[in-house]
């Protein structure tokens, strides 16, 4: 299973992002997609999940500005990022976790999002 990610980049505060992460390798279905982020000098944070059924999760710090969503025929899942702060300057990691007798987690190799105030 590989995961790759997308669409990072240099933005402006205030400005917009759509990350992309595309599974590869595994015909099965995750139990549960997700965006995680690690800033510089603080541990890597949940930033948005959904599983397979069932709603989605958002940190409190992005609600209302990101959003979660899933493209099944192209097995990939995106991140869009909307009103940019230079507190969203991070790595951002994609990971899934499957079940199949125990749980199994991806991670893709993280994609840079700075955010110039």
């Amino acid at each position: 299973v590989q995961l790759v990610e997308s669409g990072g980049g240099l933005v402006q505060a205030g400005g917009s992002l759509r990350l992309s992460c595309l599974i590869s390798g595994t015909t099965s279905n995750a139990d549960y997609m997700g965006w995680y982020r690690r800033a510089p000098g603080k541990p890597r944070e949940l930033v948005a999940m959904f599983p397979d059924s069932g709603s989605t999760t958002y940190a409190d710090s992005v609600k209302g500005r990101f959003t979660i969503s899933r493209d099944t025929a192209k097995n990939t899942f995106d991140l869009q990022i909307h009103s940019l702060t230079p507190e969203d300057t991070a790595v951002y990691y994609c990971n899934i976790k499957v079940y199949d007798v125990v749980w199994y987690d991806y991670w893709g190799q993280g994609t840079q999002v700075t955010v110039s105030s």
